[in-house]
């Protein structure tokens, strides 16, 4: 085959989507993209799943090289094979409809086949590069049309490097001037600003042709506490005649309270024209709106109204809160820290973002976008729910018609509502151990075999299993190096102190 040399020979039963080769190469290595012949020349992709070494090394003979004496054996060593396929005159991937001859030679893939077949192509002007196929200095592009209206899910347990694929992510797609909006607990998004200028990413830099940058002119900060997040703008939503609709969810009115909730509304309105949460709550205390007494009834819903105003996310002028055109611009990141808010509130700001954006989609008032979600199982889990859970969901079944994408982060995939996690075509899937985690990677993902399953829990740290996204069958990723800032780094608890003149070692509380 072209002057190359053989690296196995195809032996045993022989299928039309499985082989084994008898390995004549010591380099061949799991994982590894293959090449075998047809009889009618087309050439055939395959990957190698898994490797056996055969011995006729006996227990007698393993004791007896253990006490030191010689024991003759041999071994050979065998690979199992799982067909890809190849392309046709078309360019329509295709799979063997008779097996392979046993004989056939078996060759190492070449990087021109492996691009063609898996269709890896170097999409610049709308793919998102994310790294290299595992074991080869190939690039691989994520189609970000495909990321976007099929939406897309990012999932790994704690320390797998999900946060930091999201911020390659996001890197690729601010370069194509893509409007995300992001959902970060943590605040570990707003290191985007700043460029990479880690010494140690240097070589990594070099390898995979990345330049520091940081996108301070993209992305701008808001958060409903100031004060934790300093540099952050303060986010406020109109409090001013907040419809009944809006105050029945905020609230999660019962049925049998909200006509006295529309009651205080009518009186409000009729008393104060525009009215505030502030003067629902006051209304609520003091005037009896159904009936000759203020019910009990009445006293809590005052109560939960104060709670509301309590929250500091509701202004009391129209003029003076958070306009969504300035959330959602064309090439604009925005990030919506929620580092030190606590749940109720996250929950509520979450609730009001998700819902403003969707209804403003759907009317074309703001142009299409991505929304980011991290630690999604905390806002729309499994089992209960949140306030943002239904709009979520609603958002992951009808978001890609009206063109808002969903981007589903978590470390913990069984307990993210699996209506929402099915509906991501794209998964970006880094190493996961959890029997329940996996078990629900697995009713999600189409196609998922035994195999993969297995290949997931032994991924190294920044490698990532990814299907969809344009790519016609699952492949392995060397995560690439990021141009900013990895805001999602753990915190060190104790580090060493090396006293350089007596070569002591210390250890400190940091």
């Amino acid at each position: 085959m072209g002057g190359k040399d053989a690296v196995g020979v195809i032996f045993g039963n022989v299928g039309t989507t499985v082989y084994r080769f008898a390995v004549s190469n010591p380099k061949v290595e799991r994982a590894d993209y293959v090449e075998v012949s047809m009889e009618t020349g087309e050439r055939v992709l395959g990957q190698v799943m898994e490797m056996t070494r055969e011995t006729d090394l006996g227990y007698e003979d393993a004791i007896s090289i253990s006490e030191g004496e010689e024991a003759i054996h041999s071994d050979r060593v065998t690979a199992s094979v799982s067909v890809i396929g190849y392309r046709d005159g078309k360019g329509i991937l295709q799979m063997p409809r008779r097996p392979f001859r046993a004989g056939e030679k078996v060759y190492f893939a070449d990087q021109e086949l492996i691009r063609e077949v898996l269709g890896l192509k170097e999409n610049v002007r709308t793919g998102a590069y994310v790294g290299f196929l595992r074991s080869y200095s190939i690039k691989v592009y994520l189609d970000i049309n495909t990321l976007v209206q099929k939406h897309a899910c990012v999932l790994a347990k704690t320390g797998g490097g999900k946060s930091y694929m999201v911020g390659v992510l996001l890197e690729e797609m601010m370069k194509k001037e893509v409007p995300i909006v992001i959902l970060d607990p943590h605040g570990e998004y707003s290191s985007l600003i700043f460029p990479n200028n880690s010494k140690r990413d240097g070589p990594l830099m070099e390898r995979f042709g990345v330049i520091p940058k940081g996108y301070y002119h993209s992305v701008q900060l808001y958060s409903p506490d100031t004060k934790t997040n300093a540099d952050c703008r303060k986010l406020l939503f109109n409090g001013v005649n907040i419809p009944l609709e809006d105050i029945t969810q905020l609230l999660s009115l019962a049925p049998a309270s909200v006509p006295l909730m529309k009651s205080a509304i009518e009186y409000a309105s009729e008393k104060f024209g525009d009215y505030t949460l502030n003067d629902l709550a006051t209304i609520l205390k003091h005037v009896p709106v159904s009936g000759k007494k203020i019910s009990s009834t009445q006293l809590t819903l005052a109560a939960e109204v104060e709670k509301l105003v309590s929250m500091g996310i509701f202004s009391d002028k129209s003029s003076s809160s958070t306009r969504l055109r300035d959330l959602v611009q064309h090439g604009r990141t925005t990030i919506i820290n929620l580092r030190g808010v606590g749940p109720e509130v996250s929950e509520v700001v979450a609730s009001r973002i998700v819902e403003r954006i969707f209804e403003a989609r759907k009317r074309d008032r703001i142009p299409p976008l991505m929304l980011v979600v991290e630690e999604a199982h905390n806002f729309c889990p499994q089992a209960g729910s949140t306030k943002v859970s239904s709009i979520l969901r609603t958002v992951a079944a009808e978001g890609r018609k009206f063109g808002m994408g969903l981007l589903v982060v978590t470390q913990r995939p069984a307990k993210v509502d699996k209506n929402v996690l099915s509906q991501c075509n794209t998964q970006i899937i880094l190493k996961v151990t959890n029997p329940l985690d996996l078990k629900a990677i697995s009713s999600s993902i189409e196609g998922m075999t035994p195999g993969l399953e297995e290949e997931i829990q032994r991924l190294p740290i920044g490698y990532a299993l990814i299907t969809g996204g344009g790519l016609v069958f699952p492949i392995i990723v060397e995560t690439r190096v990021r141009e900013t800032k990895h805001g999602g780094e753990a915190v060190d608890i104790v580090k060493e102190n090396i006293d350089k003149e007596k070569g002591d070692v210390e250890f400190r509380v940091v």
